[in-house]
């Protein structure tokens, strides 16, 4: 078939003609649904849990502490560099490196590490999604590489869904060159559609709620 029939055939499906001028795409709807932070909370518990991911739900910063330093024990384990790791002491475990800037490093590091620590800048009540910019404190690298990511997230940065997230942040490049989103522990299947988990990112996830 020929271009010219080809474009003609798909003008035809469509029920336009030659040389007709193009509609203007339907404007962009944002809708954030109404719902509490107890709501939100057990929503993002229950798609984390199906995902296969393990949650944590803290009380307090100590508490927080203790369950990262029981996944860290006789482990090698790297931690970015939020502000927030210093905060609760997560920085200064016992087998825990940080501060680490400088690419090459990080990444033979983060290549060997037991474990990868970070925060999050957001997380997605309705799907379990943990939503990270590649920046100076959260480099893609900890998320990443090593076969177990923990990862520390206050309740405040619990957002509904990808309708808020977008409604805070309309342009995310121009916060960061980028944005991960992280849905449970990285799995693929292959053509007979058999389930493997940490081909391609981490094979386990745990997620601490702050």
């Amino acid at each position: 078939m020929s271009r010219e029939a080809m474009m003609a055939s798909i003008r035809e499906s469509l029920g336009r003609t030659p040389g007709q001028a193009i509609s203007a795409p339907p404007e962009a709807r944002i809708r954030i649904p109404d719902v509490d932070e107890e709501s939100r909370v057990g929503q993002f518990l229950a798609a984390l849990e199906a995902l296969n991911a393990r949650t944590f739900v803290a009380p307090d910063a100590a508490s927080a502490r203790q369950y990262v330093a029981s996944l860290t024990l006789g482990k090698d384990a790297l931690a970015s560099n939020a502000p927030l790791l210093r905060e609760l002491g997560i920085a200064d475990l016992d087998g825990v490196r940080c501060g680490i800037t400088q690419l090459d490093a990080l990444r033979e590091h983060a290549a060997r590490c037991d474990l990868g620590i970070t925060s999050a800048d957001f997380a997605l009540a309705d799907t379990g999604t943990l939503v990270m910019f590649s920046s100076v404190e959260e480099a893609r690298l900890i998320s990443l590489l090593p076969p177990v990511h923990v990862a520390v997230v206050p309740r405040q940065k619990l957002l509904s869904g990808l309708d808020e997230l977008f409604a805070l942040n309309p342009e995310p490049a121009r916060r960061s060159s980028s944005m991960v989103l992280i849905t449970g522990p990285s799995r693929t299947a292959d053509i007979e559609q058999i389930l493997v988990r940490g081909v391609h990112g981490p094979g386990e996830i745990h997620v601490v709620l702050l």
